[in-house]
C-alpha cells in the first residue's frame, strides 16, 4: 500500500510543541538571535533586566507546556516564573557568547523555520477550509456507494522474470504461502503474503484492478507491476462492502481532503521554486 505522511499531522506538531526555550532567544529589542523577527508587542507581564515577557509569549509557552504534559494543571505564577528562569539563562548565554556557537545558531535557525512553516500551514488551512458540501460530495462519489472488498495474499519481487518464475512454481503445485515466506520482499512475506481485507481504493490502482478482475481462489497468471515492484496475487475471498455512515467518517474525510489540498499547494510551491539539493 502507498502510505503518505500527513502534512496536517506535521503542522500540529510544529504548532503544539516546538522548543521550550523559544523565549530564551528573545533579546531586549524583541528579536531573536540570527533572525529578522519583529519586536514583541502587547501587554508586558514581566521584565527581566529590561527584557520584556509579553502575555502572548506566556500564552505560547503555556500551550507548549500543556502539549508536552497533558493533564498537568499549573497556575499562572508557576508558568511565568519558569519563563523568567528561561530568560535569566538566556541572558547568561548571551553574556558568555554562546549565541555564536554553530549548534545554537543552527537550532535557532531551524526553530524559526519550523515556527514560520507552522504559521503558513495554519494560515493556508484557515483560508482553504473544506466545506461540508465538498465533504459530502466526496463521500457520495468515493465512499458511500456499496462495492466489493477483497481478501488476498501477494508475493512481491523486484523483476518480472522473478514473478514469472513464481507463477511457474505455482502452476506446478507449490504452496503460495510458503513461496511468499521464501521469496517475497514485501513486509507481508513472513506471514505468507497475507494482506487481509481491503477495498479497491486502499491499494495502488494496478494491484486493485488486477484483484478485481480475478476469480475467488485463483492467482494471477501474469505478473502485476506497481511502483513497488512485481506482484503475484492470490485472491482468497470477495465480499460486498457496506459503506460507513456519513456522520461516522465525515471528520476523517474532511481532514483527508484538507491534507490533499495542502499537499497540492506544497507541490505547486516546489514546482515554482529553485531547489538545489546537494548529493552526499
Amino acid at each position: 500500500m502507498n502510505y503518505r505522511y500527513s502534512l496536517l499531522f506535521v503542522a500540529s506538531v510544529l504548532l503544539a510543541t516546538g522548543c521550550d526555550q523559544m523565549q530564551t532567544a528573545l533579546k531586549t529589542n524583541g528579536g531573536t538571535a540570527g533572525s529578522t523577527s519583529p519586536a514583541l508587542t502587547g501587554e508586558v507581564v514581566a521584565t527581566v533586566n529590561g527584557t520584556p515577557i509579553t502575555q502572548e509569549v506566556l500564552d505560547v509557552y503555556t500551550g507548549q507546556r500543556a502539549a508536552k504534559a497533558a493533564g498537568t494543571e499549573t497556575n499562572r505564577e508557576t508558568i511565568l516564573n519558569e519563563l523568567v528562569a528561561l530568560e535569566l539563562m538566556r541572558q547568561e548565554a548571551v553574556a558568555k557568547g554562546l549565541t555564536d556557537q554553530p549548534l545554537v545558531v543552527a537550532t535557532l535557525n531551524q526553530l524559526e523555520r519550523s515556527t514560520m512553516a507552522g504559521a503558513a500551514i495554519k494560515n493556508f488551512m484557515e483560508d482553504n477550509q473544506v466545506t461540508d458540501e465538498a465533504t459530502r460530495a466526496f463521500y457520495d462519489e468515493q465512499v458511500g456507494t456499496p462495492g466489493k472488498e477483497y481478501k488476498a495474499r501477494h508475493i512481491l519481487v523486484e523483476t518480472e522474470d522473478e514473478a514469472k518464475n513464481i507463477i511457474t512454481l505455482l502452476d506446478s503445485g507449490q504452496d503460495f504461502s510458503e513461496l511468499a515466506k521464501e521469496k517475497s520482499t514485501g513486509p507481508s512475506g513472513p506471514s505468507g503474503g497475507e494482506l487481509g481485507w481491503f477495498g479497491a481504493g486502499q491499494m495502488v490502482k494496478p494491484f486493485a484492478d488486477a484483484a478485481a478482475a480475478m476469480e475467488k481462489g485463483s492467482y494471477s497468471k501474469t505478473p502485476v507491476e506497481t511502483e513497488f515492484g512485481w506482484h503475484v496475487i492470490m485472491l482468497d475471498d470477495v465480499r460486498d462492502s457496506t459503506p460507513p455512515p456519513y456522520d461516522d467518517v465525515k471528520d476523517r474525510l474532511k481532514l483527508m481532503l484538507a491534507n490533499q489540498a495542502l499537499q497540492k499547494h506544497l507541490n505547486e510551491l516546489r514546482e515554482s521554486a529553485s531547489i538545489d539539493i546537494k548529493a552526499e
